[in-house]
């Protein structure tokens, strides 16, 4: 039953979880820019502000029940609006569409909602198209770059990809003073599953990204160079990877098939970056007694129940997607300071070295990371800190190649295994 209602719930969604963003070439300081507020635990909303505001959450093309990101998004909106007598509800699209998004924002509007919160890449169609169209309404998105939303400005090709031609010369690309976005630093937490993996004795490993689009890249690069640095600290010349990406973000036959290959060839574990794309390596991994590493969220929980055995997740590499949310919740109805937020894309990583926790870009602290004596909470809260002081810096740039970042260790990048 367990791994029936998995599967279903794969089948609904294909979780979001990338932005794409266009790259940055650079090393990843250690500390970040933060968003206005850095407290979770907020005060009591006053009367007039619980009443001046209305908070709705809009899914991409899940569920709340997805155990990721709209799941994530909103227990975070929920918390906050039940804690400080905000009223508060959510709107599903019928559909996997631009055109049903708006749909949802229409409605939410239309019944008096003027913060509209909204998870994933996905939505870059519709903030372009609701910015302007509502102007008094303040929308607060989580993984949309910049170029999520100025991309939907210009013309598509046969692949759907913007070309440099304008839909019309007089509507110039923009994100309007009504928009707040915060994006992560998926390479960091990349790195510290990398790392952690090695440390904790896995020497064949595996990285399946959904779709090459920067997010994922940085996940995967990110990964290539804690896994890199691990095997060099510890001296080991034998550690490799096999590197593909599914061209989807959800698991099929094929792909489970690929995944196979890499188990029965000796892969003990791989990190599946594509929301729902960890079915097909999970599904793969149960034969052979291997492991997986989650995305975006712990996903120890909801890989055990599809695959229908506890412990086959090592860890995952997680965005703080609720403290995002809430952070910024509270400081816009609370605080009044949405005037830090206009227009605002702001990139989330580390904000703490001593309190992993804290920070907007982790691996889970708890049981959904196995810790053991040679990579206990202490050796990642010191790899942590010293990510946070710069002593260990992890690069960004999207336009080179996963084998690029190798030093020690051997990449195999396989390209795709779709697209």
């Amino acid at each position: 039953m367990k791994k029936f209602i998995a599967i279903v719930m794969v089948a609904m969604f294909a979780l979001s979880m990338v932005a794409c963003s266009q790259p940055a070439a650079e090393e990843t300081p250690a500390t970040e820019e933060t968003p206005a507020t850095e407290e979770t635990a907020a005060p009591e909303a006053s009367a007039e502000a619980a009443s001046e505001y209305k908070v709705a959450m809009i899914t991409d093309y899940g569920d709340i029940t997805d155990q990721s990101f709209n799941q994530t998004t909103y227990e975070a909106c929920k918390a906050y609006c039940e804690a400080n007598g905000v009223d508060f509800n959510y709107y599903k699209p019928s559909g996997d569409s631009t055109a049903e998004r708006v749909a949802m924002i229409e409605k939410a509007v239309e019944e008096g909602y003027t913060v509209i919160v909204m998870p994933g890449y996905a939505f870059g169609g519709a903030i372009k198209e609701a910015q302007d169209t509502y102007p008094n309404v303040k929308f607060v998105a989580l993984d949309v770059s910049e170029y999520d939303i100025t991309s939907e400005f210009y013309k598509k090709d046969a692949s759907g990809n913007a070309t440099d031609e304008l839909l019309s010369a007089d509507n110039q690309p923009h994100v309007s003073k009504n928009v707040y976005s915060a994006v992560y630093k998926e390479e960091l937490c990349g790195y510290m599953a990398g790392y952690a993996a090695v440390k904790m004795g896995y020497k064949s490993l595996g990285f399946l990204g959904g779709m090459a689009v920067p997010a994922v890249q940085r996940y995967g690069y990110g990964f290539v160079q804690g896994v890199d640095a691990a095997a060099k600290e510890m001296g080991l010349s034998d550690v490799k990877m096999n590197y593909v990406y599914g061209g989807q973000f959800y698991g099929d036959a094929d792909i489970t098939a690929a995944m196979d290959t890499w188990y029965k060839g000796g892969t003990q574990v791989v990190f599946a970056c594509g929301g729902g794309i960890y079915s097909s390596a999970a599904e793969a991994a149960q034969k052979v007694g291997a492991k997986v590493i989650g995305v975006d969220v712990d996903q120890a929980g909801v890989i055990a129940n599809y695959a229908g055995v506890d412990g086959l997740t090592v860890t995952s590499a997680m965005k703080g997607l609720y403290p995002a949310t809430y952070d910024a919740l509270n400081d816009i109805i609370n605080n009044g300071n949405w005037a830090n937020y206009v227009g605002k894309i702001a990139t989330l990583g580390l904000v703490s070295a001593d309190d992993p926790e804290a920070n907007y870009v982790q691996i889970p602290m708890g049981e959904g990371t196995q810790w053991s004596d040679s990579f206990t909470q202490d050796d990642y809260k010191a790899m942590v800190a010293d990510m946070y002081s710069g002593k260990i810096t992890v690069s960004n740039d999207t336009t080179k190649a996963a084998s690029d970042f190798a030093t020690v260790i051997t990449v195999d990048d396989q390209g795709a295994i779709k697209g």
